[in-house]
Formats: structure tokens, sequence, C-alpha cells
């Protein structure tokens, strides 16, 4: 009976090595190749694993992308809720601006496969084709919620309601700046990452202290 028990534990963990293997892998060459690109044999071959394996933790290669994404997703907001954790540095908007974006930019970098292969499908019909439209869409709207709320907060001394109005105008500037620029660093590596972040706390402080001027003279109108 231990004998049992012991050999169920050992197989179970082998399991879930060979399942995160293949994550590993297939989040690396995905991110590469994109997914149709990517097969089940070169997958195979890289993780010394058989093709079955694949099907015994994933049931198809859709399934493994899905995984692949969730997993994604689910290491970069956490990243990102630990490396923010502090709360934003500075008395202006654009120091705190910068400072989130900074660290936003620190957790990309760290997880670069995620966010490339996350552009790859945004820009492709594989997603549709793979059946991971729902994921994408929901990686799009947490990545716009968090963008919301860091502009917020880098608003706040401006007031609650400001703050918010400021937010809602400048959170799909913020997305498309920073998937812009992420893009850009893919043609020229030598680009450094940190200097556009910097940039576009600038670009993004300046559009949201004119809109603080507008809704403060708007203010000053009614009353």
């Amino acid at each position: 009976m231990l004998q049992r028990v012991e050999g169920e534990k050992i197989g179970n963990s082998r399991g879930r090595r060979s399942r995160e293997e293949i994550l590993d892998v297939a989040s690396r060459i995905m991110a590469e190749r994109g997914y149709a690109a990517t097969s089940l044999s070169v997958l195979s071959r890289e993780t010394g694993l058989p093709k079955s394996a694949v099907y015994h933790h994933f049931h198809s290669k859709a399934g493994l992308l899905s995984a692949v994404m969730a997993r994604g997703a689910r290491e970069f907001f956490a990243a990102m809720r630990q490396a923010q954790a502090d709360g934003p540095e500075g008395d202006t908007p654009r120091e705190r601006l910068t400072w989130f974006l900074l660290r936003t930019g620190e957790a990309f970098m760290a997880r670069p496969d995620f966010l490339r292969l996350h552009l790859l499908l945004v820009m492709s019909a594989e997603a549709a084709e793979a059946e991971v439209d729902s994921i994408i869409e929901q990686v799009r709207h947490d990545g716009r919620v968090h963008m919301n709320r860091m502009i917020a907060e880098s608003f706040a001394p401006e007031g609650e309601e400001i703050a918010q109005a400021v937010a809602d105008d400048l959170d799909y500037f913020g997305i498309a700046g920073f998937d812009g620029a992420f893009v850009a660093m893919q043609a020229e590596p030598h680009r450094d990452l940190a200097d556009q972040m910097r940039l576009l706390a600038e670009a993004m402080a300046a559009l949201g202290e004119a809109r603080v001027a507008k809704l403060r003279a708007g203010t000053a109108t009614r009353d």
C-alpha cells in the first residue's frame, strides 16, 4: 500500500514537471514562430517528450495555446501587482506615471514571450482558429483596467472625479503607446524600453494635465 502511494506521488510529480516543461517550451516557440508554425513534432523534439504527452495534458494544440496564454496572463498580472504594491513615487503626474510605466516595462521584459505571443495573436487570425478569442479579449480588458488604475492613481491629487475622467480618456492611448513601443523594440532591439516608457509617461502627463485644465475650466463656468 505504501509503495503504491509513493508511486502515485512520484507519477504525479513527473506529470506536473512534464506539463510545465511543455508550457515553457511552447511559450518560447510560439512567441518566436506563431501558433500555426509551431508543430507538435517541434515541441516533442524540444522537450524530449512524446506528442502523446501534449494530448494527455492539454487534449489538443489549441488547448495547449489556451494554457500557455492563461498561465502567461496569470504570472504577468501577479508580477505587476507585486512590482507596484507600494504605490507610485513622486509628487507630479509625470513622476508617478513614469514610476508606474517603468515597472510595467520591467514586468513585461521579464516575460517577453507572453507579450510577443499575445500581440502575434491579436494581429492575426490565429486566435480565432485556435478558439482563444475570449482569453485574448480578457487579457486586453485586464490590461486596460490596470492602465486605467495607474493613470487614476497618478492624477489622484487632482481629486477622485477628475483623476477618473483623465484615466477614462487616456487608458486606451496608454495601452497603444506601450504596445507600439514593444513592437518597435522587436525591430530595433538596441532601443531601451525604459527610455520609451519615460517618453510615454511625459506624453500622457501632458495630455492629462490639459484634460485637467479643461475639466476645471468647465467646472468654473458652471459655477
